[in-house]
């Protein structure tokens, strides 16, 4: 199985791909915003309008406070965009996914037509709207924190990290999807359910022991803390732990594309 996963020609790679990827990523970047006027500018809107939501809501009305972050708003914005940037990278992710398939009829009943490229479209598009948003962090950062450091050069690095999960949940999504049509329905409480049990509203300290050691087993744990770590703190990632994230989370999606492969034959049958 290693040498099958390091095998550069494996869609985890997009190394054969990659320009027909490019492509599709544009086309379903530019169909989402066809029509509007403000177009791309939305990407950029959406998130400010999300967090202005949750900060009048966490901040304005329940009074919370950043455990560690004093009585400042600007440092529970800041905490709270970084954590919202991760978890809209993941939920959009999770969103699509039972359906890219299923949307797609004309390219399934192609024999000759990659299908496994449709995660990486779903990922692709995703990812750059998470850009847009880091860059709106970034700016706020320095604007409203305590400046940036070197260290936000590694922000790509732990954005990069996620990718293998993105994937994989991706694949096996959509693979499940095809048969399962309620997975659409699931997904939505799914995602209210993920956010409470994602460090976006607290940061992993404010809980007791034991749970906050439960929440390390959340994929989006890890790139949460990291990316607080590297904006908002100063502070260098935790390297071993990336590294391990990173290769968990290579195999969960060598595996989600093997069941893809498998169950694809069926894919005609049933769209």
């Amino acid at each position: 199985m290693l040498n099958r996963l390091l095998h550069l020609g494996h869609p985890l790679f997009l190394a054969r791909h990659r320009y027909l990827v490019a492509q599709l990523v544009r086309r379903d970047i530019m169909a989402r915003y066809q029509g509007s006027v403000l177009g791309v500018g939305w990407g950029l809107l959406s998130p400010l309008l999300i967090l202005a939501a949750y900060t009048f809501v966490f901040r304005t009305v329940f009074k919370a406070r950043w455990p560690g972050g004093g009585d400042s708003t600007s440092e529970f914005v800041l905490q709270l965009f970084a954590g919202l940037l991760v978890f809209n990278l993941f939920s959009e992710v999770l969103t699509r996914a039972p359906r890219i398939v299923l949307e797609q009829p004309n390219l399934v009943k192609r024999v000759v037509f990659p299908l496994e490229v449709l995660a990486w479209v779903t990922v692709g598009a995703v990812m750059f709207h998470a850009v847009l948003a880091l860059a709106i962090l970034l700016g706020a950062a320095a604007g409203l924190g305590t400046g940036l450091t070197p260290w936000v050069f590694a922000v790509p690095l732990v954005l990069a990290c996620t990718v293998p999960f993105l994937l994989g949940f991706s694949w096996l999504l959509s693979a499940l999807g095809v048969f399962l049509r309620d997975i659409t329905h699931v997904i939505g409480p799914a995602m209210s359910m993920l956010l409470f049990a994602s460090p976006v509203l607290y940061p992993t300290q404010a809980l007791p022991p034991l749970l906050g050691q439960l929440l390390w087993l959340n994929p989006l744990t890890l790139p949460i803390e990291n990316l607080r770590r590297l904006i908002l703190h100063g502070q260098p990632p935790e390297w071993a732990a990336l590294a391990i994230y990173t290769a968990i989370g290579l195999v969960f999606a060598f595996l989600s594309h093997r069941l893809f492969e498998r169950v694809r034959p069926a894919f005609a049958d049933e769209v």
